[in-house]
């Protein structure tokens, strides 16, 4: 029992070695951490003196810009993205202008033989032949009202030339007569500066020539490229409809399957429209024009139908063009009487047809189709400005449909009402699918 205070007294004074020697690290540690190293960045930057005035700290460089500027800026790069996006679709398309005018074209005689195609396969016939049927006789119309109008200008041809030969001479002995004193020798001088124009510049008119040529090529392959195209949107057009929604993000497809039925019928009412409203203007005018006793009435109501379906700027041509024929065969009376006759035929086209007609299916701003054929003709020429109206309407019935349909979407997104008004403030609910349900957009796609 003596030892064990001695052991005790041992352990104490070993632990109170230990906690000596822990207490002495610690301060040397203490000690490392405290010596002045390396000083940080700041510190090497003398202090200012207390003289010195307060400058304030510069702001955030977006901060100081004003929110307008901001926002311009952000809608800036935008459009600059989206003008560099259209500029790079414009060269494609100029690119292979032949092949997208072929293609708008097709889609533009589908339009108009569609409904045919689609009461044939209620009559009972199978697709081929029905596509085959339409196809057939509407590319027999064309081809024979194309080649009745040829036929007209080359059997009148000669009795055209008199007539214009009988007028320039008429209009020299008008000259000689006239009080501006205009001599046969300054009449001869301008006819012989005329024909020496036209010897000079034969090398250019013979280059012409040859374009000519390379453009009626450009324009038989470009009729064939559309009836072959005619016949597969024709026959396959709901199939090819499905495909290309296959190409649609899956977020935006619903929208877009729901807007392309509307989109097509649209077109088609444009197209049946112009149609109706062009076959009134020219027989109205043709039959006007043959009671003034005008030759090539008929050529000239057919250039009057064809010309229509350039709004506003193919009305003008063909008017205009009837009433030169008509004071260079007839005199000023009849050209008056037959300017009378197409001006009296397009204000009721303007005011009574096109309102009744096209109705509110193509309802677009005048402004709007006269910058859309601006810009048609500027950009493809006659093609272009006849379709530059209906892919306006097409675009302005899209656009309305998406913006309708977005904000339905977002309305069935949002949280509905609660409280004790919500019986009063709820929406109708949606009809229940049944036998008497809409069909979907795929379903009111084309035949």
């Amino acid at each position: 029992m003596s030892k064990v205070p001695g052991w005790l007294g041992r352990v104490g004074s070993g632990l109170t070695r230990a906690g000596a020697r822990l207490e002495q690290r610690r301060k040397e540690a203490v000690a490392d951490d405290d010596l002045p190293d390396a000083p940080p960045p700041e510190e090497l930057v003398p202090p200012p003196p207390s003289y010195a005035p307060d400058v304030a700290a510069r702001p955030d460089p977006v901060a100081a810009i004003p929110w307008g500027m901001r926002v311009a800026a952000e809608a800036g790069w935008r459009l600059l993205v989206l003008a560099g996006t259209l500029w790079v679709l414009m060269r494609v398309i100029s690119a292979v202008q032949l092949v997208v005018l072929a293609f708008v074209a097709a889609l533009l005689v589908t339009a108009l033989l569609q409904p045919t195609v689609a009461r044939l396969k209620r009559a009972g016939l199978p697709r081929g032949l029905a596509t085959a049927v339409t196809a057939v006789l509407g590319f027999v119309i064309m081809g024979l009202v194309g080649w009745f109008v040829v036929w007209q200008v080359m059997e009148n041809l000669d009795t055209l030339s008199a007539r214009v030969r009988d007028g320039i001479d008429e209009l020299k002995r008008w000259l000689l007569d006239s009080p501006f004193h205009v001599t046969e020798s300054q009449i001869n001088d301008i006819a012989q500066n005329l024909s020496d124009t036209i010897g000079t510049n034969t090398e250019e008119i013979t280059s012409a020539g040859l374009q000519g040529v390379t453009v009626m090529v450009e324009v038989l392959t470009g009729m064939l490229l559309a009836m072959f195209s005619t016949l597969f949107l024709l026959h396959d057009g709901r199939r090819i409809w499905e495909w290309s929604l296959k190409l649609v993000p899956a977020q935006a497809r619903a929208g877009v399957a729901g807007a392309g039925p509307r989109a097509w019928r649209t077109l088609t009412a444009y197209v049946r429209g112009t149609v109706l409203v062009a076959l009134i203007d020219a027989v109205f005018i043709g039959l006007g024009i043959w009671f003034l006793d005008v030759p090539m009435a008929v050529p000239l109501a057919v250039f009057i139908f064809l010309f229509a379906f350039i709004p506003l700027v193919g009305a003008v041509i063909s008017g205009a063009l009837a009433v030169v024929v008509a004071l260079v065969t007839q005199g000023v009376f009849t050209a008056l009487m037959v300017l009378v006759v197409v001006l009296a035929v397009q204000q009721i086209e303007g005011h009574v047809l096109q309102p009744f007609i096209l109705g509110r299916a193509v309802r677009v701003h005048p402004l709007a189709v006269v910058l859309a054929v601006a810009a048609g003709g500027l950009t493809a020429g006659i093609g272009g400005a006849v379709v530059a109206v209906p892919l306006v309407a097409v675009t302005n019935t899209v656009v309305g449909y998406l913006r309708a349909y977005s904000q339905e979407q977002a309305l069935r997104g949002s949280p509905p009402p609660h409280g004790a008004t919500a019986l009063a403030t709820a929406p109708t609910p949606a009809p229940s699918a049944g036998p008497s349900a809409p069909r979907s957009g795929t379903e009111e796609g084309q035949q």
